[in-house]
């Protein structure tokens, strides 16, 4: 039972990396790539989690008497939470200024981008 969030965090990011190199669309490929990074958010989670762990605050019990969960951890998936954001949010306005440019979205249309 161990095993099974770090192979739903594999299924997620597979199923997201699927999706980006098959979509023939940018606003996809963005949404595709959130997908991927929703993966990391699983894998912290369940690197962090305890059996019957209760929240690191040691006011109201001893030392050693029950375990408590890695702080980190949780400060980790929060901060990928708000880079997650705010990365899509970054590559969905280079979509929008793409679209506004050169009035289409698919990246086999692009001529201007091939080398």
């Amino acid at each position: 039972m161990r095993v099974v969030p770090y192979l739903a965090a594999s299924w997620i990011f597979l199923v997201g990396c699927y999706g980006l190199a098959t979509s023939r669309d940018l606003v996809r490929s963005v949404g595709c790539l959130a997908v991927c990074q929703s993966a990391t958010y699983v894998l912290l989670l369940s690197v962090g989690y305890r059996d019957a762990g209760t929240a690191p605050v040691f006011s109201d019990l001893t030392p050693g008497t029950r375990p408590v969960v890695d702080p980190v951890v949780q400060a980790l998936a929060l901060t990928d939470v708000v880079v997650g954001a705010t990365v899509t949010a970054l590559l969905l306005a280079l979509v929008v200024q793409i679209s506004k440019r050169h009035g289409t979205v698919d990246p086999d249309e692009l001529s201007e981008l091939r080398g």
